[in-house]
């Protein structure tokens, strides 16, 4: 049996937009220039500060299965790991604005890179140093013996650029995102990402703050970078429980400057033409589907389906208008047929429907 003829170009243009999805999910286009450049590390400065130490290894070991695991489906969680001697407690974090294989990608490079950066060779053993806290752009981890204490609000890094802002309403610019990033923070569930006139800031909250305790994080970060950065044209405060970045997008007004800062959102001309030329390219495309469907008939010529394909493509003719009850009935199965046999050349046409 056939398709009814509506609902095989519904379908054949089901198939293109499917196709064009396909390929934009494999064109990631990232905020930052890599969520995997290391911000910052904290490692104490004396080895295994714990009891049993001897145990450890296999602990952390086991606190990093975990917290990797939990990555594929979470963005944020802590946990406590340990035997009747010891326990270490410890988190992740991913920036809200990741998806999920992003997120499980990032946190799967930190254990790795904590043994590598808070480990010690001492003579022919291997120690690991508690507590650390490992920082990249796009996700975090930290772990530490568990009940030990430190205030949210403690600083732990902070950057302001060696550039300045030769500007003289920066600073009420500056001022004002500082205070809505503050405001959509607490509505925001925790994380704002916005731009407001020329600077784009960036703030995110531990995901087991309160709302009014992530406002005095993100506040406590904001007042830093007030205080210490200035008229910086960018900056980053990285409090123990919250951080708040911030970038001048305003470039072109002050010559000589480059913007180095995190988490901007200026894409690069080059992703950007090729991003609207894919864009024309699948609008056509289904356009095309469209009129190809209307002008479909039944040949007896002996012309294949692609030979058909390319007569329309070479034709300069106006195509015609047709009653739809007469088109798009056996080449349906043809052009899924032969959609079919594309299969294994590209997961893009791994949906091949059913033909009633």
């Amino acid at each position: 049996m056939y398709i009814s003829s509506s609902r095989s170009c519904c379908y054949l243009l089901s198939l293109a937009v499917l196709f064009f999805s396909c390929l934009a999910n494999n064109l990631s286009i990232s905020t930052d220039p890599s969520l995997h450049d290391l911000v910052y590390k904290h490692c104490t400065s004396h080895i295994s500060a714990v009891p049993t130490a001897g145990s450890l290894p296999e602990i952390l070991s086991s606190l990093f299965r975990e917290l990797v695991e939990q990555s594929s489906v979470s963005k944020f969680y802590e946990t406590s790991v340990g035997d009747d001697d010891i326990a270490i407690s410890g988190l992740f974090q991913c920036r809200s604005d990741l998806g999920g294989d992003q997120c499980f990608d990032c946190v799967n490079r930190l254990p790795e890179m904590s043994n590598a950066l808070c480990g010690r060779q001492v003579q022919l053993s291997f120690h690991w140093t508690v507590p650390a806290r490992i920082r990249l752009s796009g996700c975090y981890l930290h772990y530490k013996a568990d009940g030990s204490q430190i205030s949210r609000l403690e600083l732990q890094h902070k950057t302001c650029s060696d550039s300045n802002v030769v500007s003289d309403g920066f600073e009420g610019v500056r001022d004002g995102a500082f205070a809505a990033v503050v405001s959509g923070v607490m509505s925001g569930n925790g994380f704002c990402d916005m731009s407001y006139e020329s600077v784009h800031v960036t703030a995110q909250c531990q995901g087991n703050l309160e709302i009014c305790d992530c406002g005095e994080c993100v506040a406590n970060a904001v007042q830093i970078a007030q205080d210490e950065c200035g008229e910086s044209i960018s900056g980053e405060v990285y409090l123990d429980s919250c951080f708040m970045t911030y970038s001048y997008d305003g470039i072109n007004e002050i010559p000589g400057n480059s913007n180095g800062g995190f988490g901007t959102r200026n894409i690069d001309s080059g992703k950007f033409v090729a991003i609207v030329g894919g864009v024309a390219v699948a609008a056509a495309f289904i356009l095309f589907f469209f009129c190809f469907c209307k002008s479909l008939r039944r040949k007896s010529d002996g012309l294949t389906l692609l030979q058909e394909l390319a007569q329309l493509l070479k034709s300069d003719s106006t195509i015609e208008s047709t009653d739809w009850a007469s088109i798009c009935k056996g080449e349906v199965e043809v052009l899924l047929e032969q959609i079919g046999n594309l299969q294994e050349a590209s997961p893009c046409f791994g949906l091949v429907a059913t033909v009633e």
